[in-house]
């Protein structure tokens, strides 16, 4: 699909059955996007750069990213690294890791960062795993309205004589397809998460 192509469904008014399935694949896809960004947030017993992905540091006055202040790394499985690229912000990473929810406990030596990963609690990665399964109930309801704005987007084009019962039905059944095959992925990215929380080492 084209950039262009991408219709806001809610906000333009109905132009073609095309165009409105484009658009809920477009909306779709950014829903999964967005659950793979919050999914790459969530802990597991394996060092990763993604870990820090939600973090912001206060860089003089504004909120930023720990990967734009810092270059991280992952020289082994239970331990990243992290290198300002001022060494003067050392404290406020330690201090934005330190009040994270990741429950990490970073060190330096007055130019690196080292941050150990710990092993999980099976207590620890059983919570990790509900959170889990609320992100992803979370997402499924957002899926779950594109479809039901899609439609009805669809049944006002009918009752507006812009489309006919045919092309309702057809493209209503499109809908639904893009919504079983988008939950389906959905299903399986949260399965190889649930797998890596759970995997002990």
């Amino acid at each position: 699909m084209k950039p262009g192509q991408q219709t806001e469904a809610t906000n333009n008014a109905f132009t073609s059955v095309k165009d409105l399935e484009a658009g809920a694949k477009s909306r779709m896809e950014k829903v999964l996007n967005d659950l793979q960004h919050a999914m790459a947030g969530i802990r597991t017993g394996r060092a990763s750069i993604n870990l820090f992905d939600s973090i912001r540091v206060d860089y003089y006055g504004t909120p930023s990213p720990l990967n734009h202040v810092a270059t991280l790394h992952v020289p082994e499985p239970s331990m990243v690294t992290l290198q300002p690229y001022d060494v003067s912000m050392i404290g406020m990473i330690e201090k934005a890791i330190r009040g994270s929810d990741l429950g990490l406990n970073p060190m330096n030596d007055g130019k690196v960062i080292r941050v150990p990963i710990p092993q999980l609690t099976e207590e620890r990665r059983k919570e990790l795993v509900k959170r889990l399964h609320h992100l992803a109930e979370d997402h499924r309801v957002s899926l779950r309205n594109l479809r039901r704005e899609a439609n009805e987007q669809l049944k006002k084009a009918l009752k507006d004589k812009l489309i006919s019962e045919d092309d309702e039905r057809r493209a209503l059944d499109e809908t639904q397809k893009l919504t079983d095959a988008h939950i389906a992925k959905l299903d399986q990215a949260v399965k190889g998460k649930e797998k890596e929380i759970l995997e002990i080492k």
